[in-house]
């Protein structure tokens, strides 16, 4: 286990600054040195770091998650509220009605089916998107209409939306009887029941810090366990009551810096660097999940399927930002920010297969391709619009 920790972190900073010279975002090296030591590559990747995988990888969204909460003004969440709103579920929810169509049509899905399919492609992967969208907010990048900004609280909900519209296939594949109602439901409770945790969290955190003398880096590691408390209390509630624990995470860092801004500051800081080896971890592992055979056996049709659905997401995105003060290309650069997969599709799309859906093994690997077509393409297509196409803010601001 040591040595492939050692394998793990040599050469996905190697890799990742090969990838930095080439002017590419970081992350696809570590994706694909993810792929190369994974069990589909070479496999050099300890049985015992796979085993805890997820929870690795939840450990280091987590830590993104309370960094982009630190990060987020008010002021600035107050200009691009609305847009954000429709971002949440407006795009999301039009791929997924795409690709059922497809799935139907070219696949031979039946309706439950295509729509299990559907919601796992139809998320975005905050993964991807979280990292990038704070690296242009700390260049200040498109800061005076906020549009890094937007496209964070957007993207948090958005997986929200599309996990519990699968859920509720899945349920219905297995003969459970749901109500439709309630399911609807769930959403906007599972955000504001996020909400309300993240905000309570966030003023016990504060009370606590004002109260005893704690060094900056031990607030830090607090706030992560009380993340990783609050992600396991979703799983605990489950069938009870929905939570939207990383929404909530999330909400943890911008009620610190919105009502304690010097420590907020601080702790911004703090998760910077623990990030530095959070990072390392996310993107290796969610590549050792990539089984890169199983996405080509999808074949033309995967990929037609899948260009559909961004298709139609594309749409949306551009639906949800009208009447906006973006220009042509902020609105451009919004979605492609909307495009790339890989955190919900490496954490559910084997499900399907492990329940005995029917076309479980197909749908693995859409969820497979999905990652692999969008996840690098995503990440170059933002970095390379984001220097472009968002104003720089930096000389105007100072």
């Amino acid at each position: 286990m040591a040595l492939s920790l050692a394998l793990i972190i040599l050469f996905a900073l190697l890799f990742g600054r090969f990838f930095d010279q080439l002017k590419l975002p970081a992350l696809l090296g570590m994706l694909l040195i993810g792929i190369l030591l994974g069990p589909y590559g070479f496999d050099l990747i300890s049985q015992d770091i796979l085993n805890i995988s997820s929870d690795l990888r939840m450990i280091a969204l987590i830590v993104i998650l309370i960094r982009a909460g630190l990060g987020i003004e008010k002021e600035t969440l107050k200009k691009v509220g609305i847009p954000a709103v429709k971002l949440s579920f407006i795009p999301g929810l039009m791929e997924g009605s795409a690709v059922i169509l497809a799935a139907i049509y070219l696949l031979n899905f039946g309706f439950v089916e295509a729509g299990i399919l559907a919601f796992i492609i139809a998320a975005v992967s905050p993964a991807v998107v979280v990292p990038q969208m704070l690296a242009l907010i700390d260049q200040q990048k498109g800061a005076k209409k906020g549009v890094p900004t937007l496209i964070l609280t957007g993207a948090s909900v958005d997986d929200v939306v599309a996990i519990t519209i699968f859920s509720a296939f899945l349920s219905i594949y297995g003969g459970q009887q749901i109500n439709v109602l309630r399911q609807i439901l769930n959403v906007p409770i599972a955000i504001l029941l996020g909400i309300i945790f993240g905000t309570g969290v966030a003023l016990f955190s504060i009370y606590i810090f004002k109260k005893y003398h704690i060094r900056d880096t031990k607030k830090a590691l607090l706030l992560l366990s009380f993340g990783i408390i609050m992600n396991s209390l979703e799983h605990f509630l489950e069938g009870i009551v929905p939570v939207a624990t990383l929404l909530g995470i999330m909400v943890i860092g911008f009620v610190i810096q919105d009502r304690y801004s010097a420590l907020g500051k601080r702790l911004s800081s703090k998760f910077n660097k623990i990030w530095v080896f959070a990072e390392l971890m996310l993107f290796v592992l969610i590549g050792a999940e990539v089984n890169i055979q199983l996405a080509f056996e999808s074949g033309l049709i995967g990929l037609i399927i899948i260009a559909i659905g961004l298709s139609a997401r594309s749409i949306g995105v551009i639906i949800s930002l009208a009447g906006t003060h973006l220009n042509l290309k902020e609105k451009c650069f919004c979605v492609l920010a909307y495009t790339p997969k890989a955190t919900v599709q490496a954490a559910i799309g084997a499900i399907p297969l492990a329940a005995g859906v029917a076309s479980g093994e197909l749908i693995l690997a859409l969820a497979v391709l999905s990652i692999v077509v969008t996840a690098p393409l995503g990440a170059i297509a933002i970095k390379t619009a984001g220097e472009h196409w968002l104003s720089d803010d930096s000389a105007s601001s100072g």
